[in-house]
């Protein structure tokens, strides 16, 4: 395990909340932010807290802080992200964090949100297309089940994606056999996950290992308001072992040991 400070910064170096945050988030990583770019994050957060009424989207039900911990902690992904077009994954979508955001931001990416529940998918849906998000795919296909070696070449996306991400979804030994078989050599996972990922991290060495993983490096990010953020950045280094992922029926709750 590696640890990057770089990107570290105190709550004082940013704005509270809102647009100014987000536009600052994005500077980081050389990107600006438009005004309809920033009119549809607005609009995400309205579908979002207004769909979380009817469904668990979200924990979070207040304004001020959605636009920092959905919004705003989505957008700290941008400085890992491709420079060019690129191909993202995120798996275990929910209410749409990290993906929508950052398919905003980044209308260059061709984002596929992987999310199992039918209303969640549902929601994804409906949501994509009152942004007009034309980059964006929903599945309610399983990660573990997508990424088989499975039917025709031309529908297979094992090791097609340059960037995977998960958020708040399961340890890393879970994600790294989900996120890491859909990732092509040469990309990489992007786990957001808070300071116990420490004590998940031997756990997942086997498989992130047997996944095609690299060295995991972790990324300290503050955020007004919040604390102890962390991003596991796991390179896919290598080929995944064809045994993985396993389908989910043949998993049952067993995780790589």
């Amino acid at each position: 395990m590696e640890i990057d400070p770089q990107l570290d910064a105190a709550p004082a170096d940013l704005p509270e909340a809102g647009p100014a945050l987000w536009a600052a988030l994005a500077s980081r990583a050389s990107v600006s932010l438009s005004e309809p770019q920033t009119a549809s994050l607005a609009r995400y957060l309205d579908l979002l807290l207004a769909g979380n009424e009817s469904m668990n989207l979200t924990r979070i039900t207040d304004r001020a802080s959605a636009e920092v911990q959905h919004v705003a902690d989505a957008l700290t992904l941008l400085p890992f992200l491709p420079a060019g077009p690129f191909q993202l994954a995120d798996v275990g979508s929910g209410g749409g964090v990290p993906g929508i955001p950052l398919a905003i931001v980044r209308p260059d990416a061709q984002v596929l949100l992987i999310e199992s529940t039918r209303k969640k998918a549902n929601f994804l849906r409906q949501t994509v297309g009152e942004l007009g998000l034309a980059n964006v795919r929903v599945t309610e296909e399983r990660a573990e089940d997508l990424a088989q070696v499975k039917g025709p070449e031309s529908r297979q996306v094992r090791e097609r994606f340059d960037v995977a991400v998960a958020r708040a979804v399961a340890t890393l030994v879970w994600l790294a056999e989900w996120c890491l078989p859909l990732v092509k050599k040469g990309g990489r996972m992007l786990a957001m996950k808070g300071p116990k990922v420490n004590d998940e991290l031997p756990a997942a060495a086997k498989a992130i290992r047997l996944c095609g993983g690299g060295q995991p490096v972790l990324h300290a990010v503050t955020l007004p308001g919040t604390q102890n953020h962390l991003i596991v950045e796991i390179a896919k280094t290598g080929r995944c072992d064809s045994r993985y992922p396993r389908p989910a029926t043949q998993a049952k709750g067993r995780p790589i040991t």
